[in-house]
């Protein structure tokens, strides 16, 4: 499974965030915002990389983008292959993809606390991060999906609806 989980996994998240970005692209040409450096900056900071302030550093920017988004898409793929797929998984991983990136400017001293930002910033960013875990999971869910049901989707069919005292699947099913 975890093979299977680490390919499909990148080119999930490397499909999420190519739908992210495009949707970026379409918000800033309408908002008029201008392109985010943070990504950069951050893995300047995370490598010891020597920061350019004042520059645009275009490439850092995107191997910070796609490189991060596509290691996520590894965590959403073993949730696709665990059982966790659909808009509920979707929506779990949601919060992990804010959180990472989250951990990694404010560790770095690059962000601050979102609690801190402009409401409008805010906003944005959470929309563009929702967009990147639905698309990234619907890609993982379907492609988990072709190798049948995940163990919590068996369990779960152990007894349908909600109940509490059905127990875990025998071992090696």
């Amino acid at each position: 499974m975890m093979k299977r989980a680490l390919w499909q996994g990148l080119l999930a998240g490397t499909a999420g965030v190519a739908v992210m970005t495009l949707g970026e692209k379409a918000e800033q040409r309408f908002t008029g915002r201008p392109d985010s450096h943070v990504p950069a900056r951050t893995l300047e900071r995370l490598t010891g990389m020597r920061e350019h302030p004042g520059r645009q550093p275009v490439p850092v920017n995107l191997a910070m983008h796609v490189g991060q988004a596509a290691l996520l898409g590894v965590l959403r793929s073993v949730m696709a292959h665990a059982g966790l797929r659909g808009p509920w998984s979707s929506a779990k991983f949601t919060v992990v993809r804010l959180t990472s990136d989250q951990i990694l400017e404010n560790a770095t001293g690059v962000g601050a606390p979102p609690q801190t930002w402009p409401r409008r910033e805010l906003v944005v960013d959470l929309l563009h991060k929702t967009v990147y875990a639905f698309a990234t999971g619907a890609v993982a869910d379907a492609l988990a999906a072709r190798s049948g049901p995940g163990p919590g989707q068996r369990h779960a069919a152990l007894r349908p609806g909600r109940h509490p005292d059905v127990g875990p699947l025998p071992r090696g099913r």
